[in-house]
């Protein structure tokens, strides 16, 4: 699996993990590059379909980034996203995929080193979980 180089969808808080994720790349923090990002609103707006979609169309992870609890510029949007992300990992796991390819993190604005630190370590743990068993199911 040395050669397997591992896609990432991540789906990030315009206020706080995309400004995080753009420090990371004005300061020149090194990380691999292999995540997409779609910038969202705010972490709550993530619907767990958008995540199951995702490692259906054949994405390895998803990263869910949002505001630190208690500093959502939405109030509450961030505890929305940790309950639906709580109960989509237990699906998950019910239909035999590691809950670790869904990863939710809460990254300031200030924090670029700690989003880079998040991309490096799923690479990690994906390239260490290999290809997504989910894409060659579930295509016809």
């Amino acid at each position: 699996m040395s050669d397997f180089d591992p896609k990432i969808l991540g789906f990030v808080c315009n206020w706080c993990t995309y400004a995080g994720a753009d420090l990371a790349g004005t300061s020149r923090i090194q990380y691999p590059p292999n995540i997409r990002i779609i910038r969202l609103m705010c972490s709550g707006s993530v619907d767990p379909l958008y995540v199951l979609k995702s490692l259906l169309e054949g994405a390895d992870g998803v990263l869910i980034g949002g505001c630190h609890p208690g500093d959502c510029h939405y109030t509450n949007g961030n505890y929305k996203a940790r309950r639906r992300i709580a109960i989509l990992k237990s699906i998950l796991r019910q239909i035999g995929l590691e809950d670790e390819r869904v990863v939710l993190r809460w990254i300031s604005a200030s924090e670029g080193k700690r989003f880079a630190d998040t991309v490096t370590e799923m690479v990690g743990k994906l390239k260490e979980l290999g290809p997504n068993p989910l894409r060659e199911r579930w295509q016809i």
